[in-house]
C-alpha cells in the first residue's frame, strides 16, 4: 500500500482548510453506489487521461480509495506516481474502514452540489410549482414561460411541453430575450430538483422584476403527476448580446460584491495562476459553441450551469482556486456568487478570455501505442480460433451490440480476463486512448501488448460485418461502470424515478456539523 493513511486522519485532511484531492478510483457504477462525500469520480479506466484535469498540480496531497477488498487503489496510486504526482496517499481500508470508522458513505452522484440546492430551497424558501398546477396555468393560457436548466443534451431527450432550453449559466444573460415583459411567470425545470431550484434563485438573486418558480421536481414530477413529456425538443436561448448588457454587468459585479467574489485584473490573475503553492483552476462557464470558437489557451471549459450542478466533475481539489472567465461580465459573476456560498475560494477574471493571461502548458501524457488490425482480418482469424477479442466499450453498449465471440471486460479486470497465456489479443474501444491505457496494466502483468481494431465497433460494421446483442450479458453485477440507480429513473421506472426524488430532499440530514458548516448561504 503506497502511504496509508486512516479514515480519522483523512476526516482530518478534510476539514483543515489545505488543499486535497480525495479521488475514488473505482468505476462509475460503484462510485455512485456507495462513496464519501467530499471524493471526485477518477474511474481507474480513465484515470491518466482524467487525472490532470481534476488535480492540475502535481505535488498536490492526493488520497485515493476503493472498496478495500482488491487492489484497484494500490494500482491507481503507482499509476498516479508514475506520471508524476508525489503526495499519493490510499485510504487504508477503503470505503469498508470509513464506515468502520462511524463516518458515512453516500449513494449517488455529484453530492455536495446536490446537497447545497436542497441547503437553499429550505433556507431562501425558493417558491416552487407542482407540475399539475404548471400544466393547469397552461392549459388555461396563462402569461408563462417554461426555461429548461438543463444543457441542450439532456433537454432534447424530454422536456416539459413547450420549454425552452437555456442552462442556468446563461439564465442572468439571456433572460430578457426570452421573457417578454415583467407580467409574464417565469418558470425553470430541470430532470430533478437541484437545477431547477438553483435556476429559479438564481433569477431571484439577479433581481429579475418577474414571478420566478422553481418546478417541484422537475421532469420526473411531471412523469409521475401522469403528464406527457415531449421528446426531441430544439428550441433554445439565442446567443445575441442582450441590449441591456451594461445594466446587467452592473447587476451581476452588485450580486458578486454581496456575496464577497473578488474581482481580478490580468495582473493579480497571473499572480494566482504563478503561485506553485496552490491548485489554480480557470474555467471558461460560456456555451460549448463560445468555448470552441476560442478562449484562452489552457482554459478548462465548465458550462456554468453545470459547473454548479457537478463541482466534482470539473475540480478535483478541496480548496482549491477557481478563476472564472466569461465575454460578458454577467456569467463569471453569477456563478461564482453560488461558488463561494459552496464553500469555494472563486474570483472572476475582469477581461475574462480577451486578458492577457498564461496558463502553464498542459503536460503531454505519454501512452504506448498500439498496432491496430483491420475488421476483415480481425473477422478470419476470430474464424480459426487463432485470438482473443475483448470489448471495453461501456458495458451497456456492449449489451445493445458487439462483435461476434467478443468478451466484454474493463481496465480494473482485465489482466485477469485477458485470455489464455500466449494467445493474441485484440481491444475493441470507442476511444483508442483507452484502450492504450488498458494495454499498459497487460505490460505491468507480464502479458504480449495487444492489438487494437482499427475503427472500433464503427470499422467492423463499415466493412459489413455482422453484430450481434446480449441483454444479460454483462450482468448488472459485472457492468461497474453504470449507475442503475441514476439512469432508471428515466427509463419509465416510476418506483426509481421516486426513490430518486427521496435520494435528493434527504441528503441534508446525512451531512455530519462539518459537511454543513462547508456551506455559505446568504
Amino acid at each position: 500500500m503506497t502511504n496509508p493513511i486512516a479514515p480519522v486522519e483523512l476526516k482530518q485532511w478534510l476539514h483543515d482548510g489545505q488543499e486535497v484531492a480525495l479521488l475514488d478510483v473505482r468505476e462509475h457504477g460503484q462510485f455512485g453506489e456507495s462513496h464519501l462525500f467530499y471524493a471526485a469520480p477518477l474511474p481507474y479506466s480513465r484515470l491518466e487521461l482524467d487525472a490532470p484535469r481534476l488535480v492540475p498540480r502535481r505535488t498536490t496531497r492526493v488520497v485515493v480509495y476503493d472498496d478495500g477488498a482488491g487492489d484497484v487503489a494500490a494500482r491507481a496510486a503507482r499509476r498516479l506516481e508514475a506520471i508524476g504526482y508525489s503526495q499519493v496517499h490510499e485510504l487504508a481500508g477503503g470505503t469498508t474502514a470509513w464506515a468502520e470508522a462511524g463516518y458515512r458513505l453516500f449513494q449517488g452522484v455529484n453530492l455536495p452540489s446536490k446537497t447545497f440546492g436542497e441547503l437553499v430551497e429550505r433556507q431562501l424558501h425558493t417558491p416552487r410549482i407542482s407540475a399539475r398546477e404548471l400544466a393547469r396555468r397552461q392549459a388555461a393560457g396563462d402569461k408563462l414561460v417554461v426555461l429548461d436548466g438543463r444543457p441542450y443534451g439532456e433537454y432534447s431527450k424530454m422536456n416539459i411541453p413547450g420549454a425552452i432550453c437555456c442552462p442556468n449559466g446563461e439564465l442572468a444573460l439571456r433572460i430578457g430575450s426570452l421573457v417578454a415583459d415583467a407580467e409574464t411567470t417565469v418558470v425553470i425545470n430541470c430532470a430533478g430538483r437541484t437545477r431547477s431550484i438553483i435556476g429559479a434563485q438564481t433569477l431571484i438573486n439577479f433581481g429579475v422584476p418577474n414571478r420566478v418558480l422553481a418546478l417541484e421536481n422537475g421532469t420526473q414530477g411531471w412523469y409521475l403527476a401522469d403528464l406527457e413529456l415531449q421528446h426531441g425538443g430544439t428550441r433554445r436561448h439565442g446567443n445575441e448580446s442582450p441590449a441591456d448588457l451594461a445594466q446587467r454587468r452592473l447587476r451581476a459585479a452588485g450580486l458578486a460584491e454581496r456575496h464577497g467574489v473578488p474581482m481580478l485584473d490580468a495582473t493579480q490573475a497571473q499572480a494566482l495562476v504563478d503561485d506553485t503553492t496552490r491548485s489554480c483552476f480557470v474555467l471558461d462557464v460560456r456555451t460549448p459553441e463560445e468555448y470552441a470558437a476560442g478562449t484562452l489557451p489552457g482554459a478548462q471549459h465548465a458550462p456554468g450551469g453545470q459547473l454548479m450542478q457537478a463541482t466534482d466533475q470539473y475540480v478535483g481539489v478541496r480548496h482549491a482556486r477557481l478563476l472564472l472567465i466569461d465575454n460578458d461580465g454577467v456569467r463569471a459573476p453569477v456563478v461564482a456568487s453560488w461558488l463561494r456560498q459552496m464553500g469555494f475560494d472563486a474570483a472572476v477574471l475582469r477581461e475574462g478570455i480577451a486578458a492577457p493571461l498564461l496558463l502553464p502548458a498542459a503536460t503531454a501524457l505519454e501512452i504506448p501505442a498500439l498496432d491496430s488490425v483491420d475488421a476483415k482480418t480481425l473477422a478470419a482469424q476470430i474464424d480459426a480460433g487463432s485470438v482473443a477479442v475483448v470489448d471495453l466499450r461501456a458495458g451497456m453498449a456492449y449489451r445493445g451490440k458487439h462483435v461476434p465471440r467478443s468478451r466484454w471486460s474493463i481496465r480494473p479486470h482485465l489482466a485477469s480476463e485477458a485470455g489464455k497465456p500466449g494467445q493474441p489479443l485484440v481491444l475493441i474501444a470507442d476511444d483508442p486512448v483507452l484502450a492504450r491505457l488498458a494495454a499498459i496494466d497487460l505490460r505491468e502483468a507480464g502479458l504480449a501488448a495487444p492489438q487494437l481494431l482499427a475503427g472500433g465497433l464503427a470499422g467492423w460494421q463499415a466493412a459489413g460485418l455482422p453484430v450481434e446483442s446480449s441483454p444479460e450479458v454483462p450482468s448488472d453485477a459485472d457492468c461497474i461502470d453504470y449507475l442503475f440507480f441514476v439512469h432508471d429513473r428515466h427509463d419509465g421506472n416510476k418506483e426509481a424515478a421516486r426513490r430518486y426524488l427521496a435520494w435528493e430532499t434527504g441528503l441534508v440530514a446525512q451531512l455530519d456539523a462539518q459537511e454543513l458548516a462547508a456551506f455559505h448561504i446568504a
